[in-house]
């Protein structure tokens, strides 16, 4: 593989300066980054904190304002740094950034989730998880400081969110949760375990007393907050409504297809109850978390194996991948990018929950091409990898779910194109996925632009009965798990439909390549060239893409 050079140019001088800047604030961006230094430390998300953060997205967009691109490349890193920061203001200046709070991805998650990407082999990586946890009550403080300050202006999550930050904390420092199983595995991290958990157990007194009798029932954000929400999310601006309507047609769609599939497996029989079949035949079943971590490794593999060269270009140390069992239990499949210099490989998660021991592979062989190759291993790792084509900003800082996820999306469907998902089995799991992509652009979108509901569920007005209803018949998941996602959607606007929404954006720009080149179009060309561009904005994706192939 040619590997393309240039000359640092001042555009990425001014991208490495915000890049540098920032992990300065933000001790969790280099931790998962892999960056060393501030491994002990958290973020401050105090309102002051906060407001750092904003203050240098401002300077750096002040910085941009003159700034003149040297080649395309500079011209990329311009429109993606000016949509991301320029969004990031808007955030704060409506208030919404300090009020970050949901069941998933806010502070409350995200400072003891860091941990997991900790090394814990030597005393010395051991004494910085210590730190970290010891910080853990003075950042949920300040947290805290944050939420009281947006509920001063009027900005207060939904009930349901509060209640289940809550739960969680009870979850996590129970006897048998995760601050005291960390302090029973490495007995020299008791000390500082319990004084996370202590601090857990305080902010969640603390949100039950201050800030649950503030907090909304409502769900709902409505439009203009949902718009906002998902051009953070997309990094484009959607038609709400057509999307809407076409996230029924996509999910009808599907269903058909999973019909059909079904016929395959078993004649006569519906979806459902092909998948029943499924689960009972000992072809696709797994036991035990040792065997799971195995076949998910040999799937990986294999992936990597039989596409590098072929359809994808995979650079040397991208052809690397960890399959891991998460020590946490919420039931979520998820991928950790590689450190900067590959030492720390990409790495895909199963966070399984207690007392599952059974698997079943026709479900999951779809989520192995997501979470690695061609999904989210590819796309992390080859853009880290592109360090003499790509500043530090854009290889390691900017990640929009709809470009990153909608390309996942898009890899499952190409790795069935390409014959992997021959299977009926293995293609009803793909399907199956899809619904849930599919059904949750129409749930997410309607309940909170307060758009008709479905028939289906009976039409009029959207209520959490109808949005459960719909989501139990298009997702074939245990219930807790799908409790967990349904609240997932009502407290994270915007984020759940990016996946389907960013894969439709990424098909539509094959089709329009693939269109204008014709005889000439190569598949692995068009995937290296998209890939090389980084997960920015889809906007700025399309623009550069085209760029790269002479059709903007």
């Amino acid at each position: 593989m040619t590997e393309p050079t240039r000359t640092p140019t001042p555009v990425d001088a001014i991208a490495e300066d915000y890049h540098r800047a920032y992990l300065e604030l933000s001790p969790t961006a280099a931790t998962t980054l892999g960056v060393p230094g501030h491994d002990g430390e958290l973020d401050d998300y105090s309102p002051a904190g906060l407001a750092a953060k904003t203050d240098l997205a401002r300077t750096t967009l002040a910085r941009l304002t003159d700034a003149t691109p040297v080649d395309d490349v500079d011209r990329v890193t311009i429109d993606a740094m000016r949509e991301r920061l320029g969004l990031q203001v808007e955030f704060a200046e409506a208030g919404l950034d300090r009020m970050d709070l949901n069941n998933i991805a806010s502070p409350f998650q995200e400072m003891r989730d860091i941990v997991d990407l900790m090394s814990t082999d030597t005393a010395e990586q051991r004494a910085d998880v210590a730190d970290r946890l010891r910080a853990m009550p003075t950042a949920l403080d300040q947290w805290l400081e944050s939420l009281h300050a947006a509920a001063d202006e009027g900005h207060v999550a939904a009930v349901r969110q509060v209640r289940a930050c809550i739960s969680q904390a009870a979850d996590n420092t129970a006897t048998d949760g995760y601050f005291t199983t960390l302090g029973s595995t490495y007995p020299d991290l008791a000390d500082a375990a319990n004084v996370a958990a202590q601090g857990y157990s305080r902010a969640a007194e603390r949100l039950r007393d201050e800030i649950l009798p503030l907090a909304p029932e409502a769900d709902a954000v409505g439009k203009d907050r949902y718009q906002l929400s998902s051009r953070q999310f997309l990094g484009a601006t959607i038609d709400l409504a057509e999307t809407y309507a076409w996230g029924q047609e996509e999910l009808a769609r599907i269903v058909a297809d999973m019909e059909q599939t079904a016929q395959r497996i078993k004649p006569g029989a519906t979806p459902r109850e092909a998948m029943d079949v499924l689960d009972a035949d000992p072809d696709y079943q797994l036991h035990g978390t040792d065997e799971l971590q195995r076949w998910m490794q040999g799937k990986a593999d294999q992936a990597i194996t039989d596409l590098a060269g072929t359809h994808f270009d995979i650079p040397q140390p991208v052809r690397t991948i960890q399959c891991m069992i998460a020590p946490t239990t919420s039931g979520g499949i998820y991928y950790t990018g590689p450190s900067e210099d590959f030492s720390r490989p990409g790495r895909m998660w199963w966070a399984v929950p207690k007392g599952v021991t059974d698997f079943g592979t026709w479900r999951e062989l779809t989520t192995v091409y997501h979470e690695g190759v061609p999904g989210h291993h590819l796309q992390v790792g080859q853009t880290m990898y592109r360090h003499a084509l790509l500043n530090s900003w854009r290889r390691m800082d900017v990640w929009v779910s709809g470009s990153g996820e909608g390309w996942a999306l898009y890899a499952e469907r190409l790795m069935d194109e390409l014959g992997y998902l021959s299977d009926p089995g293995d293609r009803m799991g793909m399907l199956d996925g899809q619904s849930l992509r599919a059904a949750r652009v129409v749930l997410d979108i309607g309940v909170h632009c307060g758009f008709e509901a479905p028939a289906e569920v009976g039409g009029g007005a959207w209520d959490y009965d109808k949005a459960w209803a719909f989501l139990k018949a298009h997702a074939n998941m245990a219930d807790g798990f799908l409790r967990f996602e349904l609240d997932r959607y009502l407290g994270w606007p915007g984020q759940a439909p990016s996946y389907k929404i960013g894969e439709r954006l990424w098909r539509q720009l094959r089709t329009d390549v693939q269109a204008a080149q014709g005889d000439s179009y190569d598949a692995k060309d068009f995937h290296r060239k998209a890939l090389d561009v980084g997960s920015i904005g889809l906007d700025a994706l399309r623009t550069a893409v085209l760029r790269e192939f002479d059709l903007a």
